[in-house]
């Protein structure tokens, strides 16, 4: 079992059921899922741009990612409909847990010049946005073979109602918002 997830079972769900004053395990709010996305401009030009960020993905999530593909056609931008523009992943259970585990306690503290994550990207229904500018941070991608640095985009999906329910569940987990 993830070091991650045991915490919540065991610690955090009493605590929360205690502090929020839940009167059923069912109310506490939960992780869903966590989706992390690299979209990339670039790919239009640059087709192996897109296999080198499916690889770095790939060694950062544990699972294969899927391509993402244009909506809709952009002639400024020079965008195709359906035209492969991005990766994404979407982890649930174990490997969420495993993940979000790295993120917070390994990833996140080596950002350069790092004061705490913005509490400011909540969207009002209880789910978090972070945005990575840079996939280095991860100690599994070796900086010797990227070819660019890319960001990424993190979504942590949870049960939670509220935004300020999900911020005391992600700090609770251990989520460095700053002060």
């Amino acid at each position: 079992m993830a070091r991650l997830k045991k915490l919540y079972q065991e610690t955090i769900v009493p605590k929360l059921m205690k502090e929020r004053k839940y009167s059923s395990v069912m109310e506490v709010p939960k992780l869903k899922k966590v989706t992390i996305n690299i979209g990339m401009g670039e790919a239009l030009t640059n087709p192996k741009a897109l296999e080198a960020a499916l690889e770095d993905m790939t060694i950062i999530a544990g699972q294969k990612p899927v391509l993402t593909a244009a909506k809709k056609s952009i002639s400024n931008f020079k965008l195709r409909q359906g035209s492969k523009i991005g990766v994404k992943v979407t982890l649930r259970r174990e490997r969420m847990f495993e993940f979000l585990d790295r993120l917070m306690n390994v990833a996140i503290p080596r950002i350069r010049d790092f004061r705490g994550i913005s509490s400011k990207s909540f969207d009002g229904r209880g789910n978090f946005n972070l945005g990575i500018k840079e996939q280095i941070i991860f100690p599994e991608i070796d900086y010797d073979k990227i070819d660019k640095i890319r960001g990424m985009n993190i979504s942590i999906t949870t049960t939670a109602k509220t935004d300020d329910e999900c911020r005391h569940l992600l700090t609770e987990l251990g989520m460095p918002f700053a002060r």
